[in-house]
């Protein structure tokens, strides 16, 4: 694996991951999307992460080149949710096979940990994506299920396999609501 530095992902790096997003998009089954969004709506996605203080992280080389991204966002948006983050990893097609994924996930993973998150939901496009199943088996993601033939793209139908690891101890003890992830979200009377 080239040396690597993972950081945080800055508005300039939006090309790239737009690049990175639209190959997979185009070539691959990791997103069910089918027509890869352009740079507005990348960087509009962006900020959708970002605004709310979710990682959104970028592995760039010793050149300077974006070699892959990551990021975990809301898992779903009701607010007993808000201690649970669905994670995406994207990595150049130059760049797959060499690290640069797990170097993402491990980064995002403790990225995640330290905002407090309790667990880490990973959405997996396609049953036969074995470089992210076995990526994530590898980090102590567990298969928690397959909606089987749930999405249907380049003229076949795909199962969506869904994994899940536990942060923080998981459900073993409660959250510290005044930390965050848990002032994502404050009842309209002001309790919690």
């Amino acid at each position: 694996m080239p040396a690597l530095t993972i950081r945080d992902t800055t508005p300039a790096d939006i090309p790239f991951v737009t690049a990175i997003y639209r190959h997979a998009v185009l070539h691959g089954t990791a997103s069910f999307e089918l027509e890869p969004p352009d740079e507005s709506e990348m960087t509009a996605r962006f900020e959708a992460v970002r605004g709310p203080g979710y990682p959104h992280l970028v592995a760039v080389t010793e050149d300077g080149s974006v070699a892959g991204y990551a990021y975990a966002n809301a898992f779903r948006a009701r607010p007993a949710y808000r201690w649970s983050v669905e994670n995406s990893v994207y990595v150049d097609p130059a760049m797959q096979g060499g690290g640069v994924g797990r170097a993402l996930m491990i980064a995002l993973l403790e990225r995640s940990e330290a905002l407090g998150f309790r667990q880490m939901i990973a959405v997996i496009g396609g049953s036969e994506h074995k470089a992210s199943i076995g990526l994530h088996a590898s980090l102590g993601f567990e298969t928690i299920g397959v909606f089987k033939g749930s999405g249907f793209k380049f003229g076949r139908w795909l199962d969506t396999v869904l994994m899940q690891k536990a942060l923080n101890g998981g459900d073993a003890n409660l959250p510290d609501e005044n930390a965050f992830p848990g002032t994502l979200y404050r009842p309209k009377d002001g309790s919690a």
